[in-house]
């Protein structure tokens, strides 16, 4: 008969406690002695910080932000928070306290009696009874007159009457959201006097806060900010957070928290219209600064402070380095144009404010520092919208979508993947006008247009641009015969014609000419509107975003289409 086997059972009780209490054990021999040496020191502040810092490294909130594919998270707090009870240590008695107390949870505070009870440890008197803690009765706010952000002090008394000052700054750039924050041993009045003295600036106020308003302040900004991505970081934050937070839950309930403004279409209606009938708004008339001041102010109401009014270094920074770029989605021709609407406003807004001149000279000359890299932007492809923030994220390849997205410009420029694949680079010849495809009844008007087409081509550009314009003039005339039935002058029918040929061949400033010299030659102001029945008439979307195309090759210049086919085999070497 044989052997019977006889198998190991699975060890229970005590031993499988043991068990995890050494796995814990060997996984955070760091943190416990950390805890240890900030139990020796006596100082409250040590160890409550530490707990803190444990605390923000769990944040649940931190689980329903994106990561990059390579980031490591640490295991759910609970299950960290369990191990503990399997390390009967004094160090682990008092982080389960700190944690019980700082979360304000009452099950695990409940839980955490009864095991430090039933260990017999003797924790500081601060500690043991940090239920007791208590709020000062200030609070104080620290705020720039520009409206960037503003800060907020409190203090807590502890069980035996040491205290802690606590300050969370607030960005209103950012959506009112807390981004930095800090925590010192000492009394509130102590801390204050070191930020009126550090601050020393007459645009810096400090006024007292409701306590119950200050609560409600500081927990909206701290779980707006907790959502933020990239989160804010430095020395302190968010190690701090979980304590700013337990201070803050302190103050009295029931409090109003941040209250942004509401503005309505009409009301911002009404402001453009009081900015460009504003003497700072002089040479703003045309159509594209008057886009730029709706844009401006959407960012201005929907975006930062919620102040349409509020203009600062840092909100110059984000509109031009940021926002603009990666929001707008319009081709370069509008976009240039933004620093110069944006001087006007910050003069008109800082006028309306009541901003010393001193302050309003520095927020333009941020537009003069930011201008260079901001058309640097515009004039480069760029991830935008969603793929913007995926980017950021790390989960977008940056190289690879840019590539893309500027072979769909290339195939939309001349009208799809073959004509793409077939392009050459022969100029176009000296081609009569096909005055066979007009149709009769507007073949004198379309004639009128055409003459001024030729001399204007003739007078700024050359042979292959008149080609390109003939082709499109007959286009249009045989697409949608009424953009010439219309009434309206002959001038600005013809300049929208040679301003598209020159637009889709890259042929006005930076590359050549000055859109408003080619304006001009025909005496009219602006063609944005007139340009856009034109491009219908030949099949192509007026409103379509990014750089403008005619969506043929027959409007294409042998230069611009040598650009093209450069452009096209580049990438073909990259595997696209």
């Amino acid at each position: 008969m044989a052997k019977r086997q006889h198998r190991r059972r699975p060890p229970s009780g005590p031993r499988r406690g043991r068990d995890r209490a050494d796995r814990a054990d060997r996984r955070s021999p760091d943190l416990v002695d950390e805890v240890t040496g900030a139990l020796d020191t006596g100082e409250p502040l040590d160890l409550l910080a530490l707990t803190s810092a444990f605390l923000a490294a769990t944040d649940p909130r931190e689980r329903r932000l994106p990561r990059k594919r390579d980031d490591l998270r640490l295991p759910p707090r609970e299950e960290i928070v369990a191990t503990f009870f399997e390390v009967p240590q004094r160090a682990t008695s008092a982080l389960l306290t700190a944690i019980a107390a700082l979360t304000g949870d009452d099950v695990l505070r409940s839980r955490v009696r009864r095991e430090v009870a039933a260990r017999g440890h003797v924790l500081p008197h601060w500690l043991a009874e940090l239920d007791q803690a208590r709020a000062h009765d200030t609070v104080l706010r620290m705020a720039d007159v520009l409206g960037d952000g503003e800060s907020l002090v409190c203090g807590v008394v502890l069980p035996g009457c040491a205290e802690l000052s606590a300050a969370v700054s607030v960005d209103h750039n950012l959506g009112t959201v807390a981004t930095d924050g800090f925590v010192v041993p000492g009394a509130l009045p102590d801390l204050v006097e070191l930020m009126r003295g550090d601050a020393e600036d007459p645009d810096v106020v400090f006024t007292e806060l409701d306590a119950a308003d200050a609560r409600a302040r500081v927990t909206e900004a701290v779980e707006h900010g907790a959502l933020l991505f990239p989160p804010p970081e430095s020395d302190t934050w968010p190690a701090c957070r979980p304590l700013v937070e337990w201070a803050a839950g302190l103050l009295p309930a029931g409090g109003r928290g941040y209250e942004r403004p509401e503005w309505s279409d009409v009301e911002r209606q009404a402001l453009a219209g009081r900015f460009l009938a504003s003497p700072f708004a002089a040479g703003l008339d045309d159509a594209d600064s008057r886009a730029l001041v709706d844009h401006l102010l959407w960012y201005g109401c929907d975006y930062g402070s919620g102040d349409p009014l509020h203009w600062s270094p840092a909100a110059v920074e984000i509109v031009l380095a940021d926002w603009i770029p990666r929001k707008i989605v319009a081709d370069f021709a509008h976009l240039r144009k933004a620093p110069a609407v944006l001087r006007a406003l910050i003069r008109f807004s800082h006028a309306e404010r009541g901003i010393r001149p001193r302050l309003t000279e520095q927020t333009v000359a941020a537009v003069d520092e930011w201008e260079p890299e901001y058309q640097a932007a515009i004039r480069s492809s760029r991830p935008q919208g969603p793929e913007a923030l995926l980017a950021a994220m790390g989960v977008l390849d940056v190289e690879e979508y840019l590539d893309s997205v500027v072979l769909d410009e290339l195939r939309r420029a001349v009208g799809g993947a073959r004509a793409l694949e077939e392009l050459d680079d022969a100029p176009l010849p000296d081609e009569p006008f096909r005055e066979d495809a007009v149709p009769a009844d507007v073949r004198q008007r379309v004639g009128e247009v055409r003459k001024l087409v030729d001399r204007c081509c003739d007078a700024l550009c050359d042979v292959e641009h008149r080609t390109a314009a003939r082709r499109l003039l007959a286009a249009v005339a045989a697409g949608d015969p009424t953009v010439f039935r219309r009434r309206g002058r002959v001038e600005t029918a013809a300049a929208a014609i040679v301003w598209l040929v020159a637009r889709a061949n890259r042929s006005l400033y930076p590359h050549g000419i000055q859109a408003q010299e080619l304006l001009s030659w025909f005496g009219v102001g602006s063609v944005s509107t007139r340009s856009r029945p034109v491009l219908a008439a030949i099949g192509v979307d007026p409103h379509h975003p990014g750089e403008l195309a005619l969506e043929s090759p027959a409007y294409l210049t042998a230069a611009r289409r040598r650009q093209l086919i450069a452009e096209r085999d580049r990438l073909a070497g990259n595997g696209n």
